[in-house]
């Protein structure tokens, strides 16, 4: 007789779930952040090539600027959650509130060096003489809107530390409708052009902002917390935030070398590892999403002075990134022939691309174990060896790169150059958290 599979360990169960309920919505706000710039694209690629030129150029120095304060969310995601674990409900949000205060005075520095050297970087990234005009115009209207974007970074991190991704998910998809709905508004029907456009996201992302101080400031009412700023605690939280400030340089170091060194290869190899570089990109929001599921649980056990209920909580996420890993490298291989079309129909692209995907659909089950451990970390306020991991990580990785070009390698040998990064952040990842020196309990690390 055929016995039935014994049902897995309550805890297992709590933590699936816990897992599932966080996830699923981080998912889906991550996804909902780059179609921003996807709407923008499609309305201001109708008023001609040189518009659509400078809003590329001024939408890269944008994501680059916002990308490198992502620490906000980070920081404090991990800093709300162990004061949450705590029982300290009052504290949690005392601590949000000093990441948003953060998040409003580089909001501000970074308005203050943009303006004036608008034109400056406009020429570093290469625009074109058509093109330049529209792109500092985009970039000097859509600067105004960074303190707003800073704070939705911080907020979200605060609302994550709470346990709540919903939220997050709500305000961005209203934040997406209002972009798009404001942009055709704007460029079509006020004639505003380009600068429609960048007005537009200004006033989506400050109605976002909003949207998120309601949601903090009613609960530091509820709870008795002081929304005034408070210099030791801002300090606090951007001394916290310096680690992930080197990590995430560190990583964005490593994209643009793997892209100057595909760009060297040729206009063949430049396209299709943008191409990947997209589907890579996408695939990594989704596990990205596990690991700010483990952010927020990690945290919270820590602060609870539970670590045994933290150990079990890391082993059930590593297994879930592994799962979700071997699912994303199946279906890259089983859907290529489906996708690759869809991106391009060039023979001697497609040709090229395919072997380099099949080196990413490879190495999904090794970045699933790293964006999840990554999350761990995050979550146990471990900033300073995450940075030490990535230098270590970008030290490791740059060389081997660069000698792609030299030995004559293809897009395929880049690409086992980046397997062989996310090999190198596992194991660094995966060491920090056998040692068991991640874990600190407590309401503060």
């Amino acid at each position: 007789m055929i016995q039935a599979p014994a049902p897995p360990p309550p805890s297992r169960r709590r933590h699936d779930r816990e897992i599932i309920s966080l996830a699923v919505p981080a998912f889906g706000a991550l996804v909902a952040e780059p179609l921003f710039v996807m709407v923008d694209s499609a309305i201001v690629g109708h008023l001609g090539t040189p518009q659509l030129a400078g809003l590329a150029v001024a939408a890269a120095l944008l994501t680059t600027a916002v990308s490198i304060f992502v620490f906000l969310a980070y920081a404090t995601t991990a800093a709300v959650a162990r004061r949450v674990g705590a029982g300290d409900l009052a504290s949690a949000i005392r601590q949000g509130m000093d990441g948003i205060w953060l998040a409003i005075l580089l909001g501000i520095a970074v308005i203050a060096i943009t303006l004036p050297t608008a034109p400056w970087l406009v020429d570093v990234f290469g625009a074109s003489d058509t093109a330049a005009p529209y792109a500092i115009t985009y970039l000097r209207i859509s600067s105004l809107g960074i303190p707003a974007m800073l704070v939705v970074l911080a907020a979200t991190g605060v609302l994550r530390g709470l346990q709540d991704t919903r939220t997050p998910l709500y305000v961005a998809i209203g934040g997406f409708a209002a972009n798009g709905a404001l942009n055709a508004g704007l460029v079509y029907g006020a004639g505003l052009g380009i600068a429609g456009s960048a007005w537009g996201t200004v006033i989506a992302q400050v109605a976002m902002a909003v949207a998120y101080l309601i949601v903090v400031v009613r609960g530091a009412r509820r709870h008795g917390a002081s929304l005034r700023p408070d210099a030791a605690g801002i300090r606090a939280s951007a001394q916290a935030g310096v680690p992930l400030l080197v990590r995430t340089l560190s990583l964005r170091a490593v994209l643009m070398i793997a892209t100057a060194v595909a760009a060297r290869l040729g206009d063949t190899e430049i396209a299709a590892h943008q191409i990947i570089l997209s589907l890579w990109s996408l695939m990594a929001f989704a596990l990205d999403a596990i690991a700010i599921a483990g952010q927020a649980i990690i945290g919270r056990y820590l602060g609870a002075d539970d670590a045994k209920g933290a150990r079990e909580a890391c082993r059930r996420m590593v297994q879930w990134g592994i799962v979700s890993g071997v699912v994303f490298g199946a279906l890259i291989v089983l859907a290529r022939p489906l996708f690759v079309p869809l991106f391009t129909s060039d023979q001697a692209v497609q040709d090229t691309l395919l072997p380099a995907l099949l080196v990413v659909a490879l190495s999904q089950p090794i970045a699933g174990v790293v964006f999840v451990l990554d999350g761990v970390l995050m979550g146990a306020g471990d900033g300073r060896y995450l940075a030490w991991a990535m230098l270590v990580t970008l030290a490791v990785f740059a060389p081997v790169a660069l000698l792609v070009p030299v030995i004559g390698g293809g897009l395929t040998a880049l690409w086992w150059a980046m397997a062989l990064m996310m090999t190198v952040r596992m194991v660094t990842l995966w060491l920090r958290t056998r040692s068991g020196k991640w874990i600190v309990t407590g309401a503060s690390r």
